[in-house]
């Protein structure tokens, strides 16, 4: 391919003949033509302008940056700019440094550096000196993601768009010191801890609210926002009267809760959530309306209480996205999730598997929106004769299906019941298996939960016979 038009001063845009002539920006008519080089420096193609800002392209193209042939392939820092006349722009003042352009604009940042990763492995600095808007910044941050951090430096414009508005503006000094004081990158998540004075120095709450029983209370230090509890025993013990009692006791205090329990109705969870409230069993027989009624006038007519409606309904991206409607449209800051293993009902796969990326998604949320969030989740049966039925021991390895649910759990409360015991088989054993907070696991309380008023009463827990200390 050969060049055509030929290398003029663009008055308008700052730009001297002789820095046209080096990139081979060229006037042909009405329109600007871009050539693009090989590797060898011949021309092989050419981006086109014309007078109202439409841009085609003609010949071929090997995917370098525009005004890559004019450098070689090491030195101290090398400046990329979104656009060619940007480059141009640059190149006006700092005509001595290597300054290239995106062959496709900021949509092709991350692209064109993969591309071009070998040739610019040789600089000992990245400048990456893009557009000052939205698609520039993102475009930056994903180019520079593929880059190696410690090369790479972001240049900032903060009064015009491009290099090119500061040139035609006459503005060189913001210009150059847009490159020379360009920022070292930071990759997001990196913290420089010079700037956490002001949030070590603020005081923590030591809990938002507290639990309803004091043995839990002492060894979990209460409930705080952004955490993730795990709730789990075996089947039929009375993992969702729990958190119903919980519950219960966080409404009372007039905070707004989500409850999502996937394998009830809704009517099943409002009832038992009143029961838990009033001291009576309305789930359970008949009650006279107006009994009913004056249980809900005390109750849900008076919390800030938001339920799912949708039994039956398991698909997890749903879930997720009524969760964070609950936590950022409801403002609620305590949600209920019942349980685990219905909501991987609604996939298909290895389970374990699924189970880690649900409880990534569901960490993911904690932290996002700053929720207390409760999971309730199932047990597998322990590998000899004894069942959690029948009042065996929990630890955190029978969590059913992946070590991701204790690993992403800030708590994991255990509930404990022989449900066959002859008179005491509404005893119930609290037992905390993690604790992220202070560390203090083992037994948290006993509780008795009485069938007629729906309500768990704590029990004073005798001392453990200690055989190195008791004789």
């Amino acid at each position: 391919m050969s060049y055509a038009g030929s290398a003029v001063r663009l008055q308008n845009r700052g730009i001297s003949e002789k820095t046209c002539e080096k990139y081979k920006i060229y006037r042909n008519g009405t329109t600007l033509r871009f050539h693009y080089h090989n590797k060898d420096g011949q021309p092989i193609g050419a981006k086109i302008k014309t007078s109202d800002k439409r841009f085609t392209y003609e010949g071929d193209t090997d995917g370098s940056f525009f005004g890559q042939h004019l450098w070689p392939n090491n030195g101290k820092r090398v400046v990329i700019t979104e656009g060619e006349l940007d480059a141009a722009s640059c190149s006006e003042i700092m005509p001595t440094w290597p300054m290239v352009s995106l062959p496709s604009g900021s949509a092709s940042a991350r692209r064109s550096i993969q591309k071009n990763l070998e040739w610019l492995q040789g600089y000992e600095e990245i400048v990456l000196f893009f557009d000052n808007d939205e698609p520039g910044r993102e475009a930056a941050k994903e180019a520079a993601a593929v880059l190696p951090p410690s090369k790479v430096r972001i240049a900032r414009l903060e009064a015009y768009k491009d290099a090119s508005d500061a040139l035609q503006d006459n503005n060189r000094d913001a210009l150059g010191r847009a490159i020379w004081d360009a920022k070292p990158y930071r990759p997001d998540g990196i913290i420089d801890c010079k700037s956490l004075l002001e949030l070590v120095t603020t005081p923590n709450k030591p809990h938002d609210y507290a639990y309803p029983f004091s043995g839990l209370q002492r060894k979990l230090h209460g409930i705080r926002l952004g955490e993730l509890t795990t709730i789990t025993a075996g089947s039929g013990i009375g993992k969702s009267s729990f958190c119903r009692h919980l519950a219960t006791s966080i409404l009372q205090t007039g905070e707004r809760i989500g409850y999502v329990a996937l394998e009830e109705s809704n009517k099943r969870t409002a009832l038992g959530l009143m029961s838990a409230a009033v001291g009576t069993s309305l789930h359970l027989g008949e009650h006279e309306r107006s009994e009913l009624e004056s249980a809900y006038n005390e109750t849900l007519a008076k919390w800030n209480l938001f339920l799912f409606d949708g039994f039956g309904s398991f698909d997890p991206d749903i879930i997720y996205n009524r969760i964070e409607y609950l936590a950022s449209g409801l403002d609620t800051k305590v949600v209920f999730l019942d349980h685990l293993s219905i909501l991987m009902s609604g996939l298909e796969g290895d389970e374990r598997r699924m189970i880690d990326t649900t409880m990534t998604r569901l960490r993911s949320l904690v932290e996002r929106t700053g929720i207390a969030l409760f999971l309730v989740s199932h047990l597998r049966r322990p590998g000899n004769d004894n069942n959690h039925e029948e009042g065996a021991r929990v630890t955190l390895g029978q969590l059913r299906g992946s070590a991701a649910i204790a690993q992403l759990s800030d708590s994991v409360i255990a509930l404990e019941r022989d449900q066959q015991a002859e008179g005491s088989g509404t005893g119930t054993t609290i037992r905390v298996l993690k604790n992220r907070y202070s560390g203090e696991t083992g037994i948290a309380c006993r509780l008795t939960y009485d069938l007629n008023t729906n309500i768990f009463t704590e029990d004073e827990i005798a001392e453990e016979f200690d055989p190195t200390t008791d004789f």
